[in-house]
């Protein structure tokens, strides 16, 4: 049987769905801790070597109907240098600021606008899915092991198209 779900449908290795009802009405704070299984199935999505103390801490200010998320994703990383094929570790702090809101921000505004606060879905919020996302965004993308430099390759001296034209003579001259 094959599964009917688009991307945005999966869950992920980390999920901590909380009902926004459920939260303190004007104030109120999550914390994700993942688990060693969750970092290791999130260090597979990612295609890195390992991810440890994975934590998100949020506050969480608004009325349900449009909430406020503020705090930081931190995790301790393992990725491969680009330079030297190397692993190495590393510290992922990233800052969170995001709203939340249960209407439909998106009708009526241009797709390229880049503040329509996500949905609050079925009345419930992800933080654990939002911890997964703004540990991605704190990744390097070209990570380099500290100390470590790129330096071209010199093979001999650069060859230019013209170095062969100024072998040639004309006849005669």
């Amino acid at each position: 049987m094959t599964s009917s779900k688009t991307p945005d449908d999966r869950i992920g290795p980390l999920s901590r769905s909380v009902n926004v009802e459920r939260l303190p009405q004007g104030r109120g704070a999550v914390t994700v801790e993942a688990s060693p299984a969750e970092c290791a199935a999130l260090a597979a999505d990612f295609r890195i070597p390992a991810i440890r103390d994975l934590v998100g801490r949020f506050a969480v200010e608004g009325p349900t109907s449009r909430l406020r998320v503020t705090g930081r994703v931190e995790a301790v990383v393992t990725q491969v240098c680009t330079v030297s094929l190397e692993p190495f570790e590393s510290r992922v702090d990233e800052a969170v600021d995001e709203v939340f809101t249960d209407t439909d921000q998106r009708a009526g505004t241009d797709a390229e606008e880049a503040d329509i606060p996500d949905p609050i879905v079925g009345g419930r919020i992800d933080f654990g899915r939002l911890t997964a996302e703004f540990l991605a965004l704190g990744l390097d993308p070209y990570p380099r092991k500290p100390g470590v430099s790129f330096e071209p390759v010199q093979a001999g001296p650069d060859i230019t198209p013209f170095d062969a034209l100024r072998g040639l003579t004309r006849d005669g001259e």
